[in-house]
């Protein structure tokens, strides 16, 4: 995430996309050999993949020069290191509904003395046991990656004091649960929500802190990057595959007329 943490600190853009549902080696080299993104976060809220999956996503990413973090529920400590010793780059924690549990989850990521993650060199963090433990700590608490989602009414409502958080690198606005939060489900551009994306910028701006957020068309990733939103992210596995069939189909209009 070294990359990723250096363009957002010099105010550059980066280009992510999500996978859950088709996380899969080949996705991730197409993603890659097609070029343009900088990274990818891999969806464990909604979709549970396996800790050997994560590991292979985590390895062709690697190849791939694309850098990558985990979603997590934040309710398991265990997760949170199981993910960064399995070659993540770092996590981000979804519905978070106070800064009390947002500084728990950057506890779980890091080391003493900023947090209480259990010490083990044996993964690939660790470069399985060949990084001296005082340098593994060390570059571990440095270049390791925290965000955590603002998707809640309680989270708008403290996020000064979420971004204010050491170890905190980056707010997300997670444009769906927030919507339906709002009482405005879907409505990604309605003031309510644009509101609530004003003050997540104005913490972001009051404490230096990067923002980024799922968008699903251009306007809406226009008015996101006008607010200063710095991690874009524009698409995911699913939508990626949709797209794709509805471009053959109307490619070969003619040939479907009657399906």
């Amino acid at each position: 995430m070294l990359r990723t943490k250096e363009k957002l600190a010099r105010g550059e853009t980066v280009r992510y996309m999500a996978l859950g549902r088709v996380l899969h080696h080949n996705v991730i080299n197409m993603i890659g050999f097609n070029g343009g993104f900088d990274g990818l976060w891999l969806d464990h809220e909604h979709v549970g993949f396996s800790m050997e999956n994560l590991e292979i996503a985590c390895t062709a990413a690697r190849s791939q020069n694309l850098d990558c973090f985990v979603r997590i529920a934040p309710t398991d400590y265990a997760l949170v290191t199981k993910c960064l010793e399995a070659g993540a780059g770092g996590i981000m924690a979804a519905m978070i509904y106070s800064a009390e549990q947002a500084e728990q989850i950057v506890r779980w990521a890091k080391f003493a003395p900023r947090g209480n993650r259990g010490l083990n060199v044996s993964g690939f963090d660790g470069r399985y046991t060949l990084t001296p433990v005082s340098k593994f700590v060390q570059e571990a608490n440095q270049n390791g990656f925290v965000a955590i989602q603002i998707e809640t009414l309680e989270s708008v409502e403290c996020v000064d004091a979420i971004a204010a958080i050491d170890g905190v690198d980056l707010l997300f606005v997670g444009p769906s649960d927030l919507s339906q939060a709002l009482g405005v489900t879907g409505d990604f551009m309605h003031p309510k929500c644009q509101e609530a994306i004003d003050k997540v910028a104005a913490a972001c701006r009051k404490h230096n802190k990067p923002w980024g957020a799922v968008t699903p068309n251009p306007e809406h990733c226009q008015m996101l990057y006008s607010k200063g939103c710095r991690m874009l992210s524009v698409s995911n596995d699913s939508r990626v595959v949709q797209a794709g069939l509805n471009a053959v189909k109307t490619n070969f209009a003619k040939f479907f007329a009657d399906a």
